[in-house]
């Protein structure tokens, strides 16, 4: 198989995750940049991946536009811009192979929290905590986000005690995470990552990401989303620990 064929016989899968998990598939979205990243450097992959996230953004921001916690994102998105920053620093100073490892270490850590999770594990800060911790929280979803697109985890350790109302919840996480999203552009420009071949790349997936969103929303209502979830964490795992073993050979 060819570079150019194996990339796009695992972008697609990646792809078709990343927009189930946009239309209500929450997490799958995750293992996007690691599948990616069995072909691609994981820089590249999060760069082509990019342009997608911030047009599926766009349909979650008109949705909950008037749905949103002030407070939570005053003390989140400060410190999401300086984890984003250190993620920029790491992926500028090191070798793609540590950038790979540790989007290999990251996968692994999030696969293996979400299957504690599903099976009732909790690492919650307290529903009373201060907001500088939001803000710390906010520095690991940034870094994270920067490196691998997986912020979620740092972000909800925070946010989800605080038992905010369902729509408030999605509109704010939607609101935190677009800002992100655009928050990242200029750290992927300055890596050069925006070649008119990524960009052609994201133009080319983009239907799909569109179509497998809506596909999404319309399964969500029909399917019990916990049949596919461990497998996809499992999954996530195993693909983290090949990151890292590229990495280390």
């Amino acid at each position: 198989m060819t570079e150019g064929a194996l990339f796009f016989a695992l972008a697609v899968p990646a792809v078709i995750l990343l927009g189930l998990s946009k239309g209500g598939f929450a997490g799958m979205g995750a293992l996007s940049l690691p599948i990616m990243a069995l072909a691609i450097s994981p820089v590249r992959a999060a760069a082509i991946l990019l342009p997608i996230l911030i047009v599926q953004d766009v349909v979650s921001l008109w949705a909950f536009r008037k749905s949103w916690d002030g407070y939570v994102l005053a003390w989140t998105l400060p410190g999401a811009a300086i984890g984003i920053g250190l993620g920029y620093l790491f992926a500028a100073q090191v070798s793609a192979d540590a950038v790979l490892g540790l989007v290999g270490a990251i996968s692994l850590l999030f696969g293996g929290y979400r299957l504690w999770v599903e099976r009732g594990g909790v690492l919650r800060a307290s529903s009373r905590s201060p907001g500088w911790i939001g803000a710390l929280c906010g520095v690991a979803s940034g870094f994270t986000s920067q490196i691998a697109h997986a912020g979620q985890p740092p972000f909800q350790v925070w946010v989800l005690p605080r038992r905010l109302d369902r729509d408030v919840l999605i509109g704010t996480t939607a609101i935190f995470f677009a800002a992100v999203n655009w928050a990242k552009v200029p750290a992927y420009w300055a890596l050069g990552q925006f070649s008119h071949d990524n960009l052609v790349a994201a133009a080319l997936l983009l239907p799909m990401a569109i179509a497998s969103t809506l596909a999404g929303v319309w399964l969500v209502r029909r399917v019990a989303p916990d049949r596919f979830y461990s497998a996809i964490y499992v999954l996530m795992m195993l693909v983290g620990v090949k990151l890292i073993w590229d990495a280390l050979t």
